[in-house]
């Protein structure tokens, strides 16, 4: 089965928490933005200092961000995470979202893969029913997360269209890489 708008968000399972507090469920009400992302992805740094202006606009209409670094290349998980902490430090000492390390890969076996996601950055928009509401790039939520947050995206032409064209495009990729 495919993970896309309407499903269920999967659960967050990270034993690693780099900033902020730990996140082990999401609360109703609030609407998140689950971000995957990695240091040697050029992308994924404009990504993330726009992540940090929405969280700062949408703060209170109850948004919230979890950047996951689930793609990190090190010989060993402790490699890893000192490289992130140094790569946080250096690029992103000003954000105020939570950073989570997942050096298990449990976060891409419930989120990336099933969701046919090939790329990072990728963003998750978990709506304020639990249900992934969007999937796609970081840089769209700027036109998404209004329409999420007033209740009107579900029903928008532009968000039946988002998953098919997505999943078309990413399933023999997938398939590929799998």
């Amino acid at each position: 089965m495919v993970l896309q708008m309407e499903s269920p968000a999967p659960s967050i399972q990270v034993e690693t928490w780099l900033r902020g507090e730990a996140l082990t469920s999401f609360q109703p009400g609030k609407v998140y933005i689950v971000e995957f992302w990695a240091t040697w992805c050029e992308p994924c740094v404009n990504a993330m200092h726009h992540l940090m202006q929405l969280q700062e606009r949408y703060k209170d209409s109850g948004v919230e961000i979890v950047a996951v670094a689930a793609h990190e290349h090190a010989p060993t998980a402790v490699e890893a995470r000192t490289k992130l902490d140094a790569w946080l430090t250096e690029k992103c000492s000003n954000l105020s979202y939570r950073i989570a390390f997942d050096h298990t890969g449990a976060m891409n076996k419930l989120w990336m893969e099933p969701s046919l996601s090939v790329v990072i950055p990728t963003s998750f928009v978990v709506d304020r029913d639990g249900h992934i509401a969007f999937i796609g790039y970081p840089m769209h939520l700027d036109e998404v997360l209004p329409k999420v947050l007033n209740g009107s995206w579900r029903t928008s032409d532009q968000a039946k269209s988002v998953d098919p064209k997505r999943i078309a495009t990413n399933q023999p990729i997938a398939r590929e890489q799998a």
